[in-house]
């Protein structure tokens, strides 16, 4: 049967019942028949409540069990599926506890009889009575003449095609499943879902699905779950990777509208006053590519539309410079500037280096974190209330209650903290909506970036400062440890530092392997460093023991700096050569990119050893993935390729929905075609409002949850 066509299918829906999925997803998957408190249960574990749930919850590969044959026709070696009537039963082998490991059916079919040999599932004799009709699939053998064992038999009845049933005669759908239901009972649930839903009404514009030649979602959910062949079960993944990708993509372009509609900053008129003696007084030029970067920043910020740009940039490739440019020119033109930073350490290295960087400068720059002392903290207050307080660098407390500024028009946050609705929302009630620039030294695919950031500018520094030395990177068996800090020792020997990274505080249960902080310095101090200096580092600290934990380090007072992640971005020494990781195969590639970041600054060619054992493939990968590139975005793709995209948006404070379908390094080019038609449909109907787009917006509004409910006001 062809695909109809979506105008076609337009006009089926205007005449006949169609079911949102929306109702879908308030139905509780109870409803079904043969769905009890236990099955129940098993179902949620699997992440399936709903009916919605059910149909959704689709195959991560299918078997074709599709080769129907006579009996007289089969060959050995061969998969097939046969159709016949039982003759007979018996068991196989002798019962254990009662129960048989299994039995052989004897079948005809008109052309000859045939043993159908099933293993460990003597239950099903039972349903087989003489002249019962049955579809069996499986691999034909000759063991004692030919036989059938079978890896699917089903009883059909008496009107009953071959292929109807779920689980043989056609592509049989594999499903994820768990202890707690069975394979074949999860796709006859499904089955009977997909019969119970009634026709699932399209969200998406049929004039859309016309251009795409895209079949309409009715068809293509059930045609990934029971697909007549291969062409339909690939049209059908790619309209459902589309509808995926298109939804994701039109939330992010309403979102975009509405914010460009209603939203209104300050028109920034920079005259270079300070902007131009920071340039001129750095020990270094500009690349191309941050100039190229800083003109895109100021060119935003002139505008009064609020600048809502993504700033990528590997590690070491001069981000903070974009940054204090953009900082300089909110101060020039009568406003204040803030930056927050996810780590008290990371603001307290932004707050140095920014101070003095800027301290021929006419300006005041300022701290702000939660471990301040209150006479401190309140003085900070009134000055960045007051206006004194041109640069404002701190973390979350810089939104938090009781902070107010005199005229805040640009924002910097920089790493792993995305600057969503709610800290917009946050800093729009200080004044202005201000401008924000959102900073980020763990490269991300393109893919993700248009998936993930699709309502912000994306700028990218593509280009590391010249000179910058590759870090050799070796990944070191936990037995030949001490031979790797031998290698340490020679650096320190030449008068360089070291880090030495620890990823917990203290012992725990779970990763009793990993050495603690606090025993691994014993362990440098006493035992393979007695001669050297060596200090700590860790997030137990308090703030004032950490700043000279960093001191002691930054002037060389340490030679060797014990440390947890909290060094992982933003920490810059650059007399550090080396650095050892403990435990590496605990880390998520990205942190392994960021803390060998950490060592890349300096003159001389930087070391990495990864102390770990991996014991799984997946961590194998990263760390070979280390030892192979040094390219933060081709890193950024092996780990999206080893991790998936299954849970990308967990982190992000959007509600954006987890991605089932698509995958992000394969689909690029789908993602592509549906972010711009999503862009195009938003920018003709931005609240989605015409009656044809109200499907689609009930859609989005449920999929992205109550966060975004403000999207599609009138």
């Amino acid at each position: 049967m062809a695909w109809p066509t979506s105008r076609e299918a337009a006009a089926e829906t205007s005449t006949g019942r169609r079911t949102p999925l929306t109702e879908l997803r308030a139905r509780p998957v109870r409803e079904l028949p043969g769905v009890g408190p236990r099955i129940e249960a098993a179902l949620k574990d699997l992440g399936v409540a709903s009916v919605a749930d059910m149909i959704s919850h689709y195959p991560s590969r299918h078997e074709d069990l599709s080769n129907v044959k006579t009996i007289g026709d089969l060959r050995v070696g061969e998969k097939a599926t046969v159709v016949g009537r039982v003759v007979s039963t018996r068991p196989l082998g002798k019962p254990v506890r009662g129960r048989a490991p299994g039995f052989t059916a004897q079948l005809y079919d008109g052309t000859g009889y045939l043993p159908v040999t099933v293993w460990g599932r003597s239950w099903m004799a039972r349903g087989l009575q003489p002249e019962t009709r049955v579809v069996v699939s499986g691999e034909v053998q000759s063991r004692y003449g030919i036989q059938l064992v079978a890896k699917s038999i089903e009883v059909v009845d008496e009107e009953g095609r071959a292929d109807e049933g779920p689980h043989a005669g056609r592509f049989v759908p594999i499903y994820p499943a768990n202890k707690d239901i069975q394979a074949r009972r999860l796709r006859a649930l499904i089955h009977r879902a997909l019969d119970t839903a009634g026709h699932v009404l399209d969200p998406l514009p049929a004039d859309l699905l016309a251009r795409h030649d895209l079949p309409n979602l009715h068809d293509a959910i059930h045609e990934v779950h029971f697909p007549e062949d291969r062409p339909r079960l690939r049209a059908a993944m790619r309209r459902l990777v589309f509808h995926e990708l298109f939804l994701i993509q039109t939330g992010l372009a309403a979102r975009k509208a509405r914010l460009d509609k209603t939203e209104h900053g300050a028109k920034h008129r920079g005259d270079g006053r300070l902007l131009n003696p920071f340039i001129k007084g750095l020990s270094f030029g500009l690349t191309g590519a941050q100039e190229r970067v800083v003109e895109e920043v100021l060119a935003d910020m002139r505008l009064e539309k609020p600048m809502r740009r993504l700033l990528q940039g590997d590690v070491g490739s001069g981000k903070t410079v974009v940054a204090v440019a953009a900082l300089l020119t909110a101060v020039e033109s009568g406003g204040q500037g803030a930056i927050m930073a996810p780590t008290e350490v990371l603001a307290e290295q932004h707050f140095l280096s920014m101070s003095a960087a800027l301290a021929n400068l006419p300006l005041n720059v300022v701290l702000l974190t939660g471990s301040q002392g209150a006479a401190e903290r309140r003085e900070t207050l009134r000055r960045v209330e007051a206006g004194e307080a041109h640069v404002v660098v701190g973390t979350h407390a810089l939104i938090q209650k009781g902070v107010e500024f005199r005229d805040l028009s640009l924002v910097v946050v920089d790493e792993q903290h995305r600057f969503g609705v709610g800290q917009r929302t946050v800093f729009r009630e200080k004044g202005k909506t201000p401008d924000t620039l959102v900073m980020t030294a763990t490269p991300i695919p393109r893919t993700l970036s248009l998936t993930l950031y699709g309502d912000l500018e994306v700028s990218i520094i593509d280009e590391l400062p010249p000179g910058r030395k590759p870090v050799e990177t070796r990944i070191v068996d936990p037995a030949e440890r001490i031979e790797a800090y031998e290698e340490v020792r020679r650096e320190l020997e030449g008068g360089r530092q070291a880090y030495v990274i620890c990823p917990l505080v203290e012992e725990s249960e779970a990763l009793e392997d990993v050495r603690a902080a606090e025993e691994l310095r014993e362990e440098l101090e006493h035992g393979i460093f007695p001669d050297r200096s060596v200090g700590l580092l860790h997030g137990r600290m308090k703030a004032q023991e950490k700043r000279e934990a960093m001191a002691d380090f930054r002037e060389r007072r340490t030679d060797v700096l014990v440390a947890t992640v909290v060094v992982e971005v933003g920490v810059d020494v650059p007399n550090a050569s080396a650095i050892v990781i403990e435990g590496a195969e605990r880390f998520g590639l990205s942190q392994l990119h960021q803390l060998r970041g950490r060592v890349c600054r300096g003159l001389h060619p930087p070391k990495c050893f990864l102390v770990g054992e991996p014991k799984t493939d997946d961590s194998l990968k990263r760390l070979e993935a280390l030892e192979e590139h040094q390219d933060g975005f081709k890193l950024s793709e092996v780990d999206l390729a080893i991790r998936g995209e299954g849970t990308l948006f967990g982190s992000r404070q959007s509600g954006m929905p987890d991605l089932k379908v698509a995958k992000l390094l394969r689909d690029i080019d789908v993602l592509v075609e549906a972010r711009r038609e999503a862009f195009a449909l938003v920018a003709e109907d931005p609240t989605l409002g015409r009656p044809d787009h109200r499907p689609l917006r009930r859609e989005i509004r449920e999929l992205l949850g109550s966060n975004v409910e403000w999207l599609f006001r009138e």
